[in-house]
């Protein structure tokens, strides 16, 4: 049996015999496994016809209950008091107990809370009870506001007609209340209106403290006198809309300051009685949350237990339960171990049967994984779970994973950055898995902890390569450079070897320094070229951005193609294990030499331009031709063998014939001509190219047939002769065979096959583009923030440092590492979802999902 990493673990479809009595714990036993997945066996049935309904329906109504009780506890304040010990499953007798606990405290607190509410309401009253008798005996008592609202009302009463009738105008009525400040005004503008002037208002904002338990409102105390029943009925219809609490006020001075004592009495011993039943309350939340996780977890398993239950069948005399699962074949012995501890947990003596069943299904995909590889795993597995025996991507990812995201993020500075931020969560795990932090974004960055080591390490790799420090060169071990030479006004370099000299020399001139460095001296020859690396050098130069242009996008196009020749080589691991020969000879093959003749034949071009092609020399006809600056074009050859373009047939042919010399040129083509070419478009790469060029093209398009028409013809071979087709054809699998969905099957796949080889090619340069921006990026941020106060000179310059250097930071992380990183991590997840795993990966599998209590519990708390 092999490993379960590169492939899906063996899978064993078993059949479990489970006596009733011992079930429950037999079934809790294999869930704290979490090795086994089970078939529902009662698909037919809807969920009240199943045997455990009633224990589900009453885990249910203990959920209800626990949940009132953790929210009541979370609105007092209180922590909820997690163990580490291990919570194991309680018997179904334990049942009773739990409810029993459960609707005892939910109903105390319901009594409580009722009980509060009605004390909290009456305290409100007489605190606002106590207001207005404040407020009246100030504007009363201490003034003439009584016989001012009489006098005023009077007037305005002998003013309307239709009150002048069976009305007594000496007759004042008064109504107290108190009523939210922010409605007041329309508050008085409404009586005004409605009552046409003939209500006489007086108001007065309460002070002092707030009531305790009336939150933040800030109240006002109103003062109504009028008279008549009419208007009476009025007044009481618009307080009503309000929401303007009325209350009774004694009509002399002597009652309102006796009831002021006995209601400031009242309030004392209120809030007395009100403290105690909070306290009560307290210590029955404090005791609550002492055992509410404990609870939640028994729960939780319980209700599992339930469920997974109903999904076994019943023998016909009802003492045996019948289940179905797949389990990973090297983990059966570990699942007889957890049913043997569930008959000895149950006091059973009746042994459960686990029988391998023999089948034709397709099992679940299973991968084991450790903390390194979930993450990588989780990445492939967004994409599409494997199908059963397919080969897994994860494992190739943990390396080409972050070193494509390295190839687009190099920068040893910020690399080291995110370097650290991955150590600090790899350091501090178990602390921080100990917190359960629920905060998707920091589970997100912390469940990836082991993506963000690797690709931390991988860029400062790269930017060691690319000798790239915030937009900066090291220069450790000094330059490889040649010797230079100066030219007019613009100084062309081809070394570094007196450096200050040639600086000092330009400035007393009054000439423009400027590097320009010619590839072609990259190295003294005697001590040969940068150890490793990008020469420090290239830092200085103008025509920088030229030559990291070219050496990125070739280096682009190499690595995509190594990366998808491997994945075809992947592809072939699968057909192998498939057993499918046809696919082998007749799908991989053709599609290798496609693959290999036009892009295989270009990544060698590359490294032969780069190996034997100065730029400043090209081999024309056979010969070399120092200083035609006329190495080959790579875009424009791929072009002219795709067209075959007579290049040899018209300036001169390669032949054995020893009567023609080998890069003999024809007395009609001016060979000045040919040197100076601006495109390069004529000069060869070596004798015979064009010949071979022809050869590698027709194999491509003979390749292209092959992958077509052969599978599908061989399918219908077997299919004629009776022979199983299922395994070698899509589309054959539900028994109905159909030549013509085979046929476009196959057709579709060769056409994506062919042309994404070119459109997969070109997406490569992504890795390119993105290191370019990144480097243009750090160097933008360099000169607009260090780079001018590092220039600075005077008392300014060391406080202007300090203050720069932070924004420096803060856009560093925020822009380069975050915002940047991002983008490459997306870049490097498109190029393995589409570019890598098309080769090899369908990604058509399901997923095996075991019964598992610790999994389930990471999903309740918000940890998954």
């Amino acid at each position: 049996q092999e490993s379960s990493i590169f492939r899906s673990a063996d899978m064993s479809l078993c059949q479990l015999f489970l006596q009733t009595d011992a079930a429950y714990q037999c079934v809790a036993e294999l869930g704290e496994a979490g090795m086994v997945q089970f078939r529902d066996l009662n698909e037919e049935m809807n969920a009240y016809q199943r045997k455990f309904v009633n224990e589900v329906r009453r885990c249910d109504e203990m959920d209800r209950k626990l949940r009132f009780i953790e929210d009541q506890i979370c609105n007092d304040g209180v922590s909820i008091i997690e163990t580490s010990e291990k919570i194991h499953v309680p018997q179904p007798k334990d049942m009773n107990d739990l409810e029993a606990s459960f609707e005892k405290i939910e109903e105390e607190l319901l009594n409580i809370n009722q009980s509060t509410k009605s004390l909290k309401d009456a305290h409100i009253q007489l605190w606002e009870t106590s207001q207005v008798i404040d407020k009246v005996k100030m504007m009363i008592d201490g003034g003439h506001t009584r016989h001012h609202a009489s006098s005023v009302i009077s007037r305005v009463a002998g003013l309307i007609e239709h009150e002048a009738n069976g009305r007594d105008g000496s007759e004042l009525k008064l109504v107290t209340g108190v009523i939210r400040r922010d409605r007041v005004h329309s508050f008085e503008q409404v009586l005004w209106r409605m009552c046409k002037g003939q209500v006489f208002i007086r108001s007065h904002d309460c002070d002092g403290e707030h009531d305790l338990f009336d939150g933040d409102e800030e109240k006002t105390v109103f003062i109504l006198f009028f008279s008549g029943v009419q208007l009476e009925q009025k007044v009481a219809k618009i307080c009503s809309v309000f929401h303007a609490r009325v209350y009774d006020c004694p009509d002399d001075s002597a009652s309102r300051n006796e009831a002021h004592i006995d209601i400031a009495q009242r309030l004392i011993d209120l809030n007395n009685v009100i403290e105690k039943t909070l306290e009560h309350r307290a210590r029955v939340i404090t005791a609550a949350s002492c055992s509410a996780y404990t609870w939640k977890i028994k729960l939780l398993k319980m209700k599992m237990a339930f469920h997974t239950l109903n999904m076994f069948s019943i023998d016909g005399t009802q003492k045996c339960l019948i289940a179905e699962c797949w389990i990973p074949t090297n983990d059966i012995d570990d699942v007889h171990e957890a049913l043997r501890a569930g008959m000895i947990a149950a006091g059973s003596l009746v042994l459960p049967v686990l029988n391998e069943m023999p089948h034709h299904e397709t099992p679940p995909t299973h991968f084991t994984n450790n903390k390194l590889t979930q993450g990588f795993q989780n990445i492939v597995s967004a994409y599409g779970m494997a199908d059963y025996k397919e080969m897994n991507p994860a494992p190739w990812c943990i390396i080409s994973f972050p070193f494509l995201f390295a190839v687009m993020f190099g920068d040893v500075g910020h690399a080291i950055i995110m370097l650290l931020s991955a150590l600090m969560f790899i350091i501090f795990e178990k602390k921080l898995i100990a917190m359960k932090i629920k905060d998707e974004i920091f589970n997100t960055f912390f469940g990836g902890r082991y993506i963000v080591l690797l690709m931390g390490c991988f860029s400062i790799y790269t930017g060691f390569i690319y000798n790239d420090i915030y937009s900066k060169s090291i220069n450790l071990i000094g330059s490889s450079w040649a010797t230079g030479a100066n030219n007019n006004s613009c100084w062309e370099w081809k070394g570094l070897k007196g450096y200050e000299d040639w600086e000092r020399e330009a400035a007393s001139q009054n000439q423009t320094f400027e590097i320009m460095l010619d590839p072609i001296y990259c190295y003294d020859k005697e001590s040969g070229p940068y150890i490793f690396g990008v020469d420090p050098v290239w830092n200085l130069a103008s025509n920088k951005l030229n030559f990291l242009n070219t050496m990125k996008m070739k280096s682009s196009v190499i690595l995509g193609i190594m990366q998808m020749t491997f994945g075809l080589f992947v592809s072939l691991c699968n057909h192998i294990n498939n057993k499918s020969l046809v696919d082998v000879f007749f799908l991989f093959v053709p599609q290798l030499l496609f693959f290999s003749c036009i892009f295989t034949y270009l990544c060698v071009q590359i490294l032969i331009k780069w190996i034997f092609f100065p730029v400043d020399q090209a081999w024309i006809f056979g010969r070399f031709y120092p200083g035609s600056s006329c190495a080959p074009n790579l875009l424009i050859g791929l072009i002219n063998m795709f067209m075959m373009t007579p290049r040899v047939d018209g300036f001169g042919e390669f032949k054995n014939d020893t009567s023609y010399n080998i890069g003999q040129a024809r007395d009609d083509v001016n060979l000045d001509d040919f040197v100076n070419d601006p495109n390069c478009s004529l000069a060869f790469w070596y004798p015979g190219e064009s010949l071979a060029e022809k050869v590698l093209l027709a194999v491509a398009v003979v390749s292209i047939p092959l992958m077509l028409l052969v599978k599908p013809f061989y399918v219908k071979w077997r299919h004629s002769r009776g022979l199983p087709v299922g395994g070698h054809s899509h589309g054959a699998e539900d028994g109905e065979f159909s030549f013509g969905d085979v046929m476009v099957y196959q057709a579709i796949h060769t056409i994506e096959f062919a042309l994404g080889c070119i459109s997969h090619t070109a997406s490569y340069l992504r890795l390119w583009a993105l290191s370019l921006a990144h480097a243009q990026l750090s160097e933008v941020l360099w000169s607009m923030t260090l780079g001018i106060t590092l220039k600075m000179n005077g008392w300014m310059g060391a406080p202007a440092q300090a203050l720069i250097f932070f924004v420096f930071g803060v856009l560093s992380v925020s822009i380069l590492v975050l915002m940047e990183g991002l983008s490459a991590f997306l870049h490097a997840l498109r190029l393995h979802w589409v570019e890598f795993q098309s080769k090899f990966y369908s990604g058509n599998g399901v997923a095996f999902v075991p019964f598992s209590f610790e999994k389930q519990i990471r999903i309740a708390e918000g940890l998954d």
